[in-house]
């Protein structure tokens, strides 16, 4: 542990990322635990920058029986030190990690649009960090998986990120804090509670400073990331010829004396530029066209994006969305037996999926579950509409809006299954990938729907 005090690391700390300025006002994710109430606290000292507004949001995930003794709790702490509060409970608990945190920053950005925040901070620490990393080293992922949890995303920032968790404690135990135990952190069927409790103990103890060294790493990462941020205006510039809404024209023989790499990075980013990101998938695809295309043909690299060559030119296009009755192929579901089906949505393919047990043979991709006697067959797996809303934990939003603050290209949109009760009562219960309604969430029978990207036929 550094000698140095904590406090005077957090405001050099501050200083030097340079997010915060005087009269800012910055809401604080709070859950109560150790790690929010420490960054409230801190943000509160002389260690932030003066005349910070602060206010808090505190999301009550109904997960635990003592989470609303916990929602007390930091209502109280929030009246003793004078910060504004927002709470919400969720109508019913959310089912996986992934759902949970879908429901919290959905509301803690309505909070901060309530409040007017400036900034939202929430209270990532390093040892979150090293939980990540090492959850996608796992899982498999590339250089942009090894940055782990980024210190700013937007006007989300994460002050604590430097700082481990050991560090937090002592400090806050001189500083005589307070602050809730949430008992399912040391429940090992989650998988960074395995990792915490297990995984990083064993490494520690075999290769001592393992966990410092794994940090290093998650820090060259986003060194070389922002790198490969600063060239990549340059190197598209290079060989970019013109620029259109719907495409992209590329001069091949400059892109061909890029190395491999190079070449990967650079079609990628145009693709997001295009609205529509590019797997590893897509990624080969091109890279093999880019040897082996002759000119007047074409490659599809995605459901929204082809390449193809003309002479010495090579066209990056957004393929049109096909929707509407005479492309879109939606499927019905009357009941809630078990079945499968191909979909079309947006030009899109997929593979479905759905009963009270997975058929054989449907492999795990996004995927959500209900309560089969609270639904209303028939379902219907579609595209979205306008109009389209979905419940929330906390009210109803706009698919326009979600798909909004996911960052999702409006070009994108109209190939984003969305599955919806049929019988004039529209009501959405699923965003696949993106949110499931509170709807159909309770009861102990449990019906089932994956969907999973296919080849197109």
């Amino acid at each position: 542990m550094s000698s140095v005090p904590l406090v005077r690391r957090f405001a050099d700390h501050i200083r030097a990322v340079g997010w915060l300025r005087p009269g800012d006002r910055v809401l604080v994710g709070l859950s109560g635990g150790l790690d929010s109430v420490c960054l409230l606290h801190l943000l509160r000292g002389p260690a932030a920058p003066p005349a910070l507004t602060l206010c808090a949001a505190h999301f009550d995930h109904a997960l635990r029986p003592a989470s609303a003794l916990d929602a007390a709790w930091v209502r109280g702490l929030c009246r003793a030190w004078d910060v504004a509060l927002v709470q919400t409970r969720a109508e019913h608990p959310p089912r996986g990690e992934s759902a949970a945190r879908a429901l919290r920053y959905a509301f803690l950005q309505d909070a901060a649009s309530t409040l007017h925040a400036d900034w939202i901070a929430t209270a990532h620490q390093a040892d979150d960090q090293l939980e990540t990393l090492l959850f996608r080293l796992a899982r498999g992922t590339g250089l942009r998986g090894l940055r782990g949890i980024p210190a700013r995303r937007g006007h989300i920032i994460r002050p604590l990120l430097p700082f481990r968790r050991h560090e937090l404690l002592a400090y806050a135990r001189e500083a005589r804090l307070g602050w809730r135990e949430d008992e399912s952190n040391r429940a090992l069927r989650f998988a960074r509670n395995r990792i915490r409790h297990a995984v990083l103990p064993a490494l520690e103890a075999r290769w001592p400073g393992s966990a410092s060294r794994l940090l290093q790493l998650a820090d060259a990462a986003a060194v070389l990331e922002r790198l490969w941020e600063r060239l990549l205006p340059e190197l598209v510039s290079g060989v970019v010829r013109e620029r259109a809404e719907q495409r992209i024209v590329l001069a091949r023989g400059v892109w061909q004396e890029y190395h491999p790499q190079t070449r990967a990075r650079v079609m990628r980013e145009l693709a997001h530029e295009l609205g529509s990101p590019l797997g590893r998938a897509g990624t080969r695809a091109a890279m093999r066209f880019l040897v082996t295309g002759e000119s007047g043909t074409r490659v599809r690299l995605g459901a929204r994006l082809e390449l193809g060559r003309e002479f010495d030119r090579l066209v990056l296009s957004r393929a049109p969305c096909e929707t509407g009755a005479d492309h879109d192929l939606p499927v019905r579901i009357a009941a809630d037996t078990a079945g499968t089906a191909r979909a079309r949505i947006g030009g899109a393919w997929f593979d479905v999926g759905w009963g009270p047990a997975l058929p054989a043979g449907v492999a795990t991709g996004s995927s959500a579950s209900f309560d089969p006697f609270a639904l209303h067959f028939p379902l219907e797996l579609r595209g979205w509409r306008p109009g389209d809303r979905i419940r929330l934990g906390y009210g109803t939003k706009k698919l326009k809006k979600l798909f909004t603050e996911r960052r999702i290209p409006a070009s994108r949109r109209c190939a984003v299954p969305v599955l919806a009760e049929q019988a004039g009562r529209g009501g959405v219960l699923w965003v696949a990938g993106l949110a499931r309604s509170s709807l159909a969430a309770g009861g102990s029978e449990r019906w089932h729907i994956t969907v999973n990207h296919g080849e197109s036929t």
